[in-house]
């Protein structure tokens, strides 16, 4: 089905293309900027430049080490709201070595605006970003080529850009695109239409935004997914309300008609699909199979759930379920399986390669893998992927095989972004080093 509420987007591009003063100019001229965070904004701008000019990127590049740097460092949400539609948006960036920032902003976006800098064209860090992505599966890109009034606002640079892009885009799947030129400094095409480009008779891009269709799943039609969080008995020492989010302490107990001493609930978030009290479900990955007893919240039982509600749930028998496990139904089960294929985002200084293990987390499990094999690395300039590869480096993009001491319950990515996505840990510094997107597993 089709929604007009809420969008989520992200910016993407090589840095410099003038993101954070993008997302300035449309906080700016929607009137969404309050009068003290102008005026601090103007004060640093006046600092910063001799013009006094206002520095629209400052609305955006909210830690120290951006505003002396001029950088984007980590990413910055921003919420803002039309008449017509809602809006959060991930400012992330353009540095290479920060793309794993780029990887998390990107993460839950509807929409993707690659920005492109009319006087360099499409560069490296553009295709990276704008192949992440893709890989990400991030329904809708428009394409903003930047900075027009420093080249005269000319149609045929436009035209020269917006064919180089096309071809990159298309040539990696993407199909919902829609291309506008703008100047994010000046303000043309970005709120108001631009005086100074009559050749242009498209939308500006806060009227794309406003009305771009988002397609989502009905709850009904995809697959019931719930990862179990926590094992919820009356000596937990974690509380429901904490573990499922709709409480704040430890005083907080669940509204149940169960008995307080024989009370067994497994909580957590439903990742996708709906759950009814009575439904035939089973526990993976033992394969146990049962029904839905109850529906619990802090605010009292429920007949159904939908995605992404946090519950706790009850099951007509006792079985063996922990962290980790997953509940859905028999008919439309998720993959089993202890070896997956995988496209991942190489995020770590220290080379990949074969034979090195990590933990990896999918959904609420945590367990060891080991790569078996580095299957491929994608060249971003020419999409063309290069096999015999010894590692894999820093913003490698690539297919691997990994192999995990216990089985995943997981989905292809292309099916179900909730249980098709994971991220690899290095277990000595407990650090992100990958994120990647399951394609197989067996």
């Amino acid at each position: 089905m089709s929604s007009l509420g809420l969008l989520r987007f992200t910016t993407a591009g090589s840095v410099d293309d003038g993101k954070s003063t993008l997302i300035g100019r449309l906080l700016y001229d929607t009137k969404q900027v309050l009068d003290d965070q102008l005026a601090q904004v103007a004060e640093a701008s006046r600092r910063r430049s001799s013009d006094g000019a206002l520095d629209l990127a400052l609305l955006t590049d909210g830690l120290r080490a951006e505003r002396e740097q001029g950088i984007t460092i980590d990413v910055a949400y921003r919420y803002f709201a039309t008449e017509r539609r809602r809006f959060i948006i991930a400012d992330v960036p353009g540095h290479k070595q920060y793309t794993r920032n780029m990887v998390t902003g990107a993460s839950t976006a509807d929409l993707s605006i690659v920005l492109i800098d009319a006087r360099k064209g499409v560069l490296e860090q553009s295709k990276r970003h704008a192949y992440i992505s893709a890989l990400l599966r991030i329904p809708h890109v428009v394409v903003c080529v930047n900075k027009m009034d420093l080249v005269g606002y000319q149609q045929r640079v436009f035209d020269q850009i917006v064919a180089e892009a096309r071809a990159f885009l298309e040539g990696i799947g993407v199909r919902e695109l829609t291309c506008i030129p703008i100047s994010a400094l000046q303000g043309d095409n970005v709120v108001e239409p631009s005086g100074e480009m009559p050749w242009y008779d498209g939308p500006t891009l806060l009227e794309h935004l406003e009305t771009v269709e988002v397609e989502y799943d009905h709850p009904d039609d995809v697959p019931v997914r719930f990862p179990v969080q926590w094992v919820i008995r009356p000596t937990t020492a974690i509380p429901v309300a904490s573990v499922a989010g709709s409480g704040s302490g430890p005083d907080h107990n669940v509204d149940s008609d169960a008995p307080l001493e024989d009370y067994r609930g497994y909580a957590g978030q439903l990742a996708s699909g709906v759950l009814h009290v009575g439904d035939e479900v089973v526990a993976l990955p033992d394969g146990q199979q049962t029904r839905i007893a109850g529906i619990d919240t802090y605010d009292g039982p429920l007949q159904e759930a939908c995605a992404p509600l946090s519950v706790t749930i009850r099951l007509e028998d006792e079985i063996d379920i922990s962290r980790g496990d997953l509940i859905c139904r028999s008919v439309d089960a998720p993959m089993v399986a202890r070896e997956i294929t995988a496209t991942i985002c190489w995020m770590s200084g220290q080379p990949l390669r074969v034979g090195d293990r990590l933990a990896i987390k999918h959904t609420t499990r945590r367990v060891q893998a080991i790569v078996v094999a580095l299957e491929h690395r994608v060249d971003v300039e020419t999409l063309e992927r290069l096999p015999d590869v010894e590692a894999f480096a820093l913003n490698d993009i690539g297919r691997v095989r990994l192999r995990t001491s216990a089985p995943l319950m997981c989905d292809a990515y292309a099916d179900n972004r909730a249980t098709g996505g994971f991220i690899l840990i290095d277990e000595v510094t407990n650090g992100t080093v990958a994120a990647g997107m399951i394609e197989d597993a067996r």
